[in-house]
């Protein structure tokens, strides 16, 4: 009686594990993920270090593992300089390689850009088509910058966005003389995204992507 209770038990687990699965392959369905300029120079000893790069470079790992895990796209966006008088993400410097935490695989799209918005010709327009992409999750650096030129162009175009939060890190600014910190700048760039109802995008946490 037991070990039928045991088994009855056991394979309601895995239908229930089956099922929670597939919901959630569902729900990702037409998704991909898209990783900003993760690059070398933006964390300790790089050319243009920004505020708790380690930890959003760490949460991007994360997501980035849940996306690979569950066979989803992965598309990497590595920024590389070329106007004049640019100090950091030269070309052919190791400040401009894509950090070790998100090195891309062999299948995983990466996408070289020149403008804060990766859209700017690119051909990620036309990668995002070809993949019937729908949904984009966003994660990257710097947050007031290249993810928010980024993410509204994608609102424009049409998708609809999610922004991990605290896998974006951004750096102190200054305004008229005075510094503003960049847990500000962190936090007013990602409340002006999802402003009036999560209009250019929702934020949310790598741990409620992950659970």
């Amino acid at each position: 009686m037991k070990n039928t209770f045991k088994t009855i038990l056991t394979l309601g687990l895995i239908v229930i594990s089956l099922i929670t699965m597939n919901a959630q392959k569902q729900k990702m369905e037409n998704t991909a993920l898209l990783i900003i300029d993760v690059q070398n120079d933006y964390f300790p000893g790089g050319k243009m270090m920004l505020e708790n790069a380690e930890q959003a470079g760490e949460n991007t790992r994360k997501v980035l593992e849940y996306f690979r895990k569950n066979n989803l796209p992965v598309i990497h966006i590595q920024h590389i300089s070329t106007n004049d008088g640019a100090s950091f993400f030269l070309p052919d410097t190791e400040g401009a390689k894509i950090n070790h935490r998100v090195l891309p695989r062999e299948d995983e799209k990466i996408i070289i850009k020149h403008f804060p918005n990766s859209f700017r010709e690119t051909d990620l327009m036309d990668y995002l088509r070809s993949k019937e992409i729908k949904n984009l999750v966003i994660t990257g650096m710097m947050t007031d910058v290249c993810v928010e030129a980024t993410t509204r162009a994608a609102f424009d175009f049409g998708f609809i966005n999610t922004i991990i939060g605290d896998a974006t890190a951004t750096r102190n600014r200054e305004l008229n003389g005075e510094v503003v910190k960049a847990a500000e700048v962190q936090r007013a760039t990602l409340a002006g995204i999802s402003a009036l109802g999560n209009l250019y995008a929702r934020v949310i946490n790598t741990h409620e992507l992950l659970k």
